[in-house]
């Protein structure tokens, strides 16, 4: 099973943290990690439904789901996730400064 990682908490978004996620919106919590409130934000960004909803219509528009709709959800909500750790891991990647540059404003060439 491949995971996604989010780099605000250790260890990897599964599908359970996500569902956990959405369970303390269809009950009301009103206390959620940074993890938690990347999940919220990475359904927001996947279901236009949600887009501006308060936590509670959130939870609210989730209880109202058949299980087929959840799951479904779910996995895109995860590969959102997925795709977001990626982008970020790619900036990163071009942000690092190259091979053979010894500092800031130094540059390879020939002169």
């Amino acid at each position: 099973m491949q995971r996604a990682y989010n780099t605000s908490d250790a260890g990897p978004v599964t599908e359970m943290t996500i569902v956990n996620t959405f369970t303390k919106l269809i009950f009301g919590d009103e206390c959620y990690t940074a993890r938690e409130l990347s999940i919220i934000g990475a359904f927001r960004s996947v279901d236009a439904n949600v887009l501006r909803d308060s936590q509670q219509e959130m939870g609210e528009y989730l209880r109202n789901l058949g299980v087929r709709e959840m799951i479904q959800l779910v996995s895109r909500v995860r590969q959102q996730l997925q795709e977001g750790i990626e982008i970020q891991t790619s900036q990163r990647e071009q942000l690092t400064p190259a091979a053979g540059l010894s500092g800031p404003g130094q540059h390879r060439g020939t002169h």
